[in-house]
């Protein structure tokens, strides 16, 4: 005679409500939050319900929260519900503006905060899950994350980074050892009553496999954010993102936002055939014309990233210019091709052509994959070094900017010259500085190192940082100002106003024209370089 279970069904214990969620949270627990930038998957009822708890209950305490991305909206959704004095104790993160409650306990120094490159989060998932001892990369020597500069340490009160330095094969390399992981908050489309979940309503696909195996992997719990349940089957197994066997627990959220400006756009899940893309062009200001500066670099076949910031017009660019079809644009949430989005869109694109998980798209950058990349920068030093990571006490985050910079063959910073209150106009084809920044974002030396010009030029790799009033390269000697914008003034609008002596390039030459006209430029792009887009990257071809 067989018994009846007392236990609950599968069925019944999978669905569970936020509030419900929030009390599996452990103290002195480590959290990985998936989501992949902005509020992109972000599982937004269940981080409001654990906030709701700490404050009803003072519990949980003392959490460890990893996220990859920048999980927020700037009006205190997603990161933000766990940044309460107590509650968390440490935050591993890549970008940390989008959460300002965040970004002002690390700037206080009331809460430990490390910042990491967005790709090594990424893959360090992935070899959780695997049981390995941790991830071997090249990626952030020399730059601050590197153990012999700043350890990713983003205020005073952290006192220890995450990495080792170690030698291998006679190269150096960054090892994170691994770490389990007790709660794997996740977010998809839908799931069903075995808890597979499908992705095929949101933007990108971010790291939600890797984390959730990872979780389950160290003997944690997996808890899914989901738009509805739907029965067994429903799911087609090719469109099941996450397995059910890996999902403990699915919550169902009242939060309906595809990004924080977009409720749904099919378009931008690549569920379904492309349809044709009508945009409206930018509007002829200083960022347009930094943006068809950059797209002046790219060429024919070349793979390409574009990060967000002054770079993010560079997709709208060239599709007004109608070349946006001889490059393939990449974002690093995995997407390939198509029309990348720009502001509170960025990290997802209309009509791509493929949709990948996050850790293979870093997989592809860490390994060379990237011709071009178009980054914004914070400073930049007189040596050619870049900071996105933190500016004084506040912290930014470098996301994957360090990733992408230090493996792309070009990389082109945009930027303007000052900030602060700057505010250009342009003006019959010439640039007009009305009121200029409060500060000068080229330094003698920058606070600290997301882009190290040293090891660029050592790798043979090219540099060019792009503003509305000039041009510079990366040379042997650093920075060399090599173009200047029609109506400004080297020495009032540029020389003048730097803390250093500016090498000026003895072929000085005015910025084209065209880029400060209303009407399209008629852009060529460039021919392309001899190497070939699938040579092996320097950097691993060469023994330091």
């Amino acid at each position: 005679m067989i018994a009846a279970s007392s236990q609950p069904s599968r069925r019944e214990s999978l669905r569970l409500s936020p509030e419900q969620a929030a009390e599996l949270v452990p103290s002195a627990g480590t959290i990985a939050v998936g989501g992949s930038g902005s509020l992109l998957q972000v599982p937004e009822s269940i981080l409001e319900a654990i906030g709701a708890r700490f404050a009803k209950s003072g519990s949980p305490l003392a959490l460890d929260v990893v996220h990859v991305m920048g999980l927020g909206d700037r009006q205190g959704r997603g990161i933000d519900h766990l940044a309460k004095p107590g509650l968390t104790r440490r935050f591993i993160g890549s970008h940390f503006v989008l959460s300002p409650a965040e970004q002002r306990m690390i700037a206080a120094n009331e809460v430990e905060a490390i910042g990491l490159p967005a790709g090594t989060i990424s893959l360090l998932y992935r070899e959780i899950a695997a049981g390995r001892p941790g991830l071997f990369t090249d990626i952030g020597l020399e730059t601050f994350v590197d153990p012999r500069l700043s350890w990713g340490r983003m205020n005073a009160c952290t006192t220890e980074g995450m990495s080792e330095l170690v030698t291998v094969g006679g190269r150096e390399w960054l090892f994170y050892p691994t770490f389990p992981i007790d709660v794997a908050i996740i977010r998809a489309s839908v799931a069903d009553e075995d808890g597979n979940l499908s992705m095929d309503e949101e933007a990108a696909l971010s790291d939600n496999l890797a984390i959730a195996q990872a979780a389950r992997n160290t003997g944690g719990i997996v808890i899914a954010e989901v738009k509805r349940v739907v029965p067994r089957g429903e799911i087609p197994a090719a469109r099941v993102r996450v397995p059910g066997v890996l999902v403990d627990h699915v919550v169902e959220t009242t939060y309906p936002m595809q990004t924080p400006v977009t409720v749904f756009d099919p378009a931008r899940t690549g569920a379904g055939p492309a349809t044709d893309v009508v945009v409206e062009p930018l509007p002829l200001t200083h960022l347009k014309t930094i943006a068809r500066r950059a797209v002046a670099e790219l060429h024919p076949g070349a793979v390409v990233n574009l990060g967000v910031g002054a770079a993010n017009g560079i997709s709208y660019v060239a599709l007004e210019e109608g070349v946006l079809d001889e490059v393939t644009l990449t974002v690093e949430q995995g997407l390939f091709g198509g029309l990348p989005g720009i502001g509170f869109d960025s990290g997802t694109a209309t009509n791509p052509s493929a949709l990948i998980d996050m850790s293979a798209q870093f997989d592809f950058y860490d390994g060379g994959g990237l011709d071009i990349a178009g980054l914004g920068f914070a400073e930049v030093g007189r040596s050619g070094d870049v900071n996105v990571a933190r500016v004084g006490p506040v912290p930014i985050g470098p996301g994957g900017f360090i990733d992408i910079s230090q493996k792309a063959d070009t990389v082109v910073f945009c930027g303007t010259f000052t900030g602060g209150g700057l505010l250009v106009r342009i003006d019959d084809g010439k640039v007009v500085i009305e009121r200029e920044g409060r500060y000068v974002k080229f330094v003698d030396a920058v606070d600290e190192v997301a882009f190290s010009a040293e090891k660029a030029r050592r790798e043979g790799r090219r540099a060019v940082y792009v503003t509305e009033r000039a041009v510079f390269e990366l040379r042997d000697g650093g920075l060399v100002l090599t173009e200047v914008a029609p109506g400004i003034s080297l020495y009032r609008d540029i020389l003048d106003l730097l803390d250093f002596r500016m090498p000026v390039a003895a072929n000085l030459k005015s910025m084209d024209p065209r880029i400060f006209q209303p009407e399209p430029m008629g852009i060529r792009l460039r021919p392309a370089p001899s190497r070939l887009p699938h040579t092996p990257s320097r950097s691993n071809t060469e023994t330091r």
